[in-house]
């Protein structure tokens, strides 16, 4: 019983962590956080093809057939 106790103690202090004292982004914050992640990735993606296609010639230089 006692670790039953300690589990709703827990439960009941995560709920009111989160649901009191957890600052939550607004919508306007949140798009603008998942818009810069958007194109960071899709930097990077175009990153990682151009030096894929680079590395590509070279090797194709190197080892010719």
């Amino acid at each position: 019983m006692k670790y039953i106790k300690k589990f709703i103690d827990y439960c009941h202090t995560c709920y009111d962590e989160l649901a009191h004292k957890v600052t939550w982004p607004t919508f306007k914050e949140l798009t603008g956080s998942a818009m810069l992640v958007l194109t960071a990735s899709l930097i990077i993606a175009l990153v990682v093809f151009v030096m894929d296609i680079t590395f590509e010639k070279i090797m194709g230089l190197v080892y010719p057939g």
